[in-house]
């Protein structure tokens, strides 16, 4: 193998190596966002299960019953 040919392979390996590592790297960070999509998920949910049930109290509370329904 001629030394070019040597050269060329090294550098090759180097970006493929480069490469490599950089997806290692951009895959912890989708994993990461997808733990915190799944977080902010839940908590969307909760607060929206809260507001609807505040929002349910608060129209019970302006409706009273009549008289005759207590």
């Amino acid at each position: 193998m001629s030394d070019e040919t040597a050269q060329r392979l090294e550098r090759l390996e180097a970006n493929v190596a480069h490469l490599e590592h950089q997806v290692e790297q951009l895959n912890a960070v989708i994993i990461e966002q997808g733990r915190l999509v799944d977080r902010l998920k839940k908590e969307v949910q909760k607060q929206s299960t809260l507001l609807e049930t505040q929002e349910l109290d608060r129209i019970k509370s302006n409706n009273p019953k009549p008289p005759h329904y207590q």
